[in-house]
């Protein structure tokens, strides 16, 4: 049974400094892929065109420094503090703690260690700490988490389509945010993996993992971070059950047992996980929470 997190009484709180945003005007946009490369089973198509109404999307996901004005604000307790665990990159993690942190690893991807006091503040577990990292995403936050956030924050997490609107930049149907190539010009344009997963990581954009939240430049509509970096919750729940008919302001199922996540992370790779696309999606139940997940809000338009 999941354990609930601390309530969150908002009129109590004290309230959030202004977040950049960008608002983006009621459009039509094609969401999905035919992308002959997608992930069997992930539900990327088919492509159906999908109207918005006009709203405001976070310039940037939720930063350390955020989090941190908001837990300050409220005393809020996320559940991998209440668990007293989370999920770490096995190469996040010091040799020298391994034994002593890790619970267990997913026999699917043992490259996933539960670690022992791995949160928010401790992203690698004990003895690690975000004081140098208050600009990057984020990390270690559910779906639960990220919605008590946006609560405080007068805001809300985007729909899929939403997310997916605004991360396309304002390009249609283009693999990336910028194009068609993941580096044009030889130039790193996101922080994902290079080398061989999940042993070697060559780090040529930069990062072995986590980067400042615009490390890299914005996309078209002028979104930092929406490839790679940190997956980022979206609040429908997962399906990959579609039509290619028209729909308008589209908020996914009714229920379901997960939530959709999109944009990638610092671990995907081509051979591996291959969702650092706009248009691919995965999921995961609400409270899970790991070293590569983060989230952004939308907002009103005023």
């Amino acid at each position: 049974m999941a354990l609930k997190s601390a309530p969150l009484t908002p009129a109590l709180a004290a309230a959030p400094a202004p977040r950049a945003t960008v608002t983006l005007p009621a459009a039509t946009f094609l969401m999905g892929t035919d992308y002959a490369r997608a992930n069997r089973g992930d539900g990327e198509g088919p492509v159906r065109p999908v109207s918005l109404s006009s709203y405001a999307v976070d310039a940037y996901p939720v930063t350390n420094a955020d989090f941190t004005a908001f837990v300050q604000a409220t005393g809020y307790v996320t559940e991998s503090e209440r668990y007293g665990t989370s999920f770490v990159f096995h190469a996040q993690i010091p040799d020298a703690l391994y034994d002593e942190v890790v619970e267990d690893t997913l026999s699917a991807a043992p490259w996933w260690c539960l670690v022992r006091g791995a949160s928010w503040r401790t992203p690698e577990g004990p003895g690690s700490n975000i004081g140098e990292r208050m600009d990057h995403p984020v990390v270690h936050v559910s779906w639960n988490d990220a919605m008590a956030y946006a609560a405080w924050s007068g805001g809300t997490l985007p729909t899929e389509a939403q997310w997916e609107y605004a991360a396309r930049g304002g390009l249609e149907q283009k693999l990336y945010p910028w194009g068609d190539e993941l580096t044009p010009a030889g130039h790193h344009l996101c922080n994902v993996w290079q080398g061989e997963f999940p042993d070697l990581n060559t780090a040529e954009d930069g990062y072995a993992a986590t980067c400042p939240v615009d490390a890299f430049p914005p996309n078209g509509h002028g979104l930092y971070s929406v490839t790679g970096n940190t997956w980022e919750w979206c609040a429908d729940f997962w399906s990959t059950d579609f039509s290619a008919a028209p729909s308008a302001d589209p908020q996914g199922p009714s229920a379901g047992a997960a939530r959709v996540m999109k944009g990638g992370s610092f671990l995907c790779h081509a051979s591996y996980c291959n969702r650092y696309r706009p248009a691919a999606r995965t999921q995961n139940t609400p409270d899970s929470a790991a070293s590569n997940i983060g989230f952004r809000c939308v907002r009103p338009v005023r």
